[in-house]
């Protein structure tokens, strides 16, 4: 961008050490470079696709499970959901542990091959197409399940590979409550498979079958969790697509049992050393941390077309692992990674959250194919609010109240709502003269205040008030970064802005309640996409991602978003909270592409704080947000 600029080049003298101006010829030489880099060769490589680099493999995710000769689950499911829900980017194999007769109706028949022919299909796939992810479903006899464990154990032990991420779903019981292996088959799964599983995903009834006690509320289910995880994996997540109502005549009405009615909630679990990979902050926790157990929601679809969903969350949970695996193998390779930060960060707690956004589509497709109920549809990678799951606080609470609402510049155009209009730009600066130039600048409707100097409570709340006193006699909305307590008490700010560590840090300290009784707005970073559940679960005025750039203005924990995330981002929220995209807008022309990609407000630093002319700078910013 800058190349146009430039009117004399700066070589540097290998002798001597010294910089001195390039010679005319070098410099036309590389302005014709330029030329052609920009102009001829992107022409002559859209018309070469012969010469194009190939495109990166799909990552191998192995399932090995049961056939289903009616379509709907078993190694049917798990390859549709592998395939689709990565676009490509993953390739199923199989190892088949049963074959069934059944279709829509009912199971009629089942037939095991030997254990010899197991083994053959593992080493056949481990030798030539070595997996990413493993997902596991039926062992139905314990010569299986131990043929299963003595693979992964292996696996472990061999030391020349990347061990398998594995999930595990504990197949033994019908969704009408029927069991589907015997005592023997349970004992050898539990002792054999569960301690090389990452995850392990079983339902209601199974959790149940595996505890040896039913489930009545949701502090059962937590408590179970622990139970499980006790068993050796390093994570569980007990499914909620049964209510804690169904299969349990003795279960009492109440707010708790309801929320399982009207929701369909499954609870993560995840070990101290599960969740500390991938985490931007090791020392401080998250709302979507899994080591704290967190309720991933979505409204229940009523609907009897639910054959399959737990071959498909498994299999899609290893195949949204496998992806973000692939991206980061991929980035500062020569693999050519696509560097897109949501993707790296897809961990496990990620990897469920999109999953579940996967499987609660396909319920909302479904049909009805034969006499019976109908499969899960299986649709692709979640591109819908209305599918997207939240991380609550809570698995009882039935509603809980938004923080006040705002919509965007551009929908108040056309809104009759009273909800304040967030503006186009959000300028981002750290000290009381910038909050005075900034709130005497055309153009400007909200401003935020970080500090990045000092931690001194008093030093932070005198700034604060002179700040507030500037934005109110100018009738500008001010925004406080971090120093939630410090807000309340000054009094006269609009809002707050929460990073996800200081989010977790609020809701320990009954922040939140606090924030709302005192009337404030609530704004909430994102980077991944179990913080944007999260977000989303605290019901705010606004949610921010980034970076969405490069950026030196801090130090980011995560790599940045590119458009194509910011694009993703404003499907996967409900169009009445407004998107701001951060992190290295420099200026209007770039703001005009975010403005694009779908964010309705750029939050920006240097673009205003180093701008010769900052009352230009801001209009063309807000021309380019238009």
């Amino acid at each position: 961008f800058c190349w146009p600029l430039c009117h004399e080049f700066i070589v540097v003298d290998r002798a001597t050490s010294k910089l001195h101006s390039a010679p005319q010829a070098m410099v036309a030489f590389l302005r014709f470079l330029f030329t052609l880099s920009t102009t001829i060769l992107p022409f002559a490589y859209a018309f070469a696709a012969d010469i194009q680099m190939p495109p990166r493999p799909p990552s191998i995710v192995l399932t090995i499970a049961g056939s289903d000769s009616g379509g709907g689950a078993g190694i049917q499911a798990d390859l549709k959901a592998i395939h689709t829900i990565s676009g490509g980017k993953c390739h199923g194999c199989s190892a088949i542990t049963c074959l069934t007769a059944q279709n829509s109706c009912g199971v009629t028949s089942v037939h095991s091959p030997p254990v010899e022919f197991l083994r053959s299909q593992l080493l056949a796939v481990e030798e030539d197409l070595y997996p990413s992810a493993v997902k596991i479903g039926m062992l139905g006899t314990k010569e299986l399940a131990d043929e299963v464990g003595s693979w992964l154990r292996k696996l472990k032990e061999n030391g020349d590979k990347r061990v398998p991420f594995v999930v595990c779903d504990p197949v033994m019981i019908t969704t009408s409550g029927h069991k589907l292996v015997d005592d023997t088959a349970k004992v050898a799964m539990i002792e054999k498979v569960f301690p090389y599983a990452d995850l392990v995903t079983p339902n209601k009834f199974e959790a149940e079958e595996l505890l040896g006690k039913t489930l009545c509320t949701p502090q059962d289910v937590e408590d179970g969790a622990r139970a499980i995880l006790a068993m050796g994996p390093r994570a569980v997540i007990i499914k909620g697509g049964h209510s804690l109502l169904e299969g349990n005549n003795k279960v009492v009405e109440s707010e708790e049992t309801n929320a399982s009615v009207g929701y369909a909630q499954d609870y993560l679990l995840l070990s101290d050393e599960s969740a500390a990979e991938g985490k931007p902050v090791k020392d401080k926790a998250r709302l979507c941390d899994g080591s704290r157990g967190v309720w991933i929601r979505n409204d229940r679809y009523d609907s009897a077309h639910t054959h399959g969903t737990g071959c498909t969350l498994s299999s899609a949970i290893a195949s949204a692992w496998a992806m973000g695996q692939r991206e980061r193998d991929a980035v500062g390779s020569a693999k050519g990674g696509e560097n897109i930060g949501a993707l790296c960060a897809m961990r496990l707690v990620d990897a469920c959250c999109v999953a579940k956004a996967y499987v609660n589509a396909g319920i909302a497709r479904g049909v009805q194919l034969g006499k019976g109920p109908g499969p899960v549809v299986h649709t692709g990678f979640p591109d819908s609010y209305k599918n997207f799951p939240t991380i609550e606080l809570s698995a009882s609470s039935t509603s809980m109240s938004s923080f006040p609402a705002m919509q965007s510049y551009h929908s108040a155009k056309s809104s009759s709502s009273s909800a304040p209009a967030l503006g186009r730009i959000l300028p981002i600066v750290d000290t009381v003269e910038w909050i005075e130039q900034l709130v005497s600048t055309p153009g400007i409707e909200d401003v935020q205040l970080r500090f990045k100097d000092t931690t001194d409570y008093d030093v932070i709340l005198d700034r604060i008030k002179r700040s507030s006193a500037l934005c109110q006699s100018a009738g500008v909305r001010l925004w406080i970064n971090d120093y939630w307590k410090a807000a309340i008490e000054a009094g006269g700010c609009f809002g707050i802005h929460l990073g996800q560590e200081d989010l977790a840090s609020c809701v320990d300290d009954g922040g939140l309640d606090l924030i709302r009784d005192a009337g404030l707005a609530f704004g909430v970073s994102t980077h991944s996409y179990s913080e944007l559940c999260a977000a989303l679960g605290v019901r705010p005025s606004y949610i921010s991602l980034g970076p969405v750039f490069s950026t030196q203005s801090k130090d980011v924990k995560f790599d940045p978003q590119g458009l194509e995330t910011v694009r993703q981002w404003r499907s996967l929220i409900p169009p009445t909270i407004p998107l701001i995209a951060i992190g290295g807008i420099g200026n209007a022309d770039v703001a005009k592409v975010v403005r694009g990609a779908g964010a309705e407000c750029s939050a920006v630093i240097g673009a205003v704080t180093k701008a010769d002319d900052v009352k230009k700078a801001v209009a063309d910013l807000n021309a380019a947000m238009e």
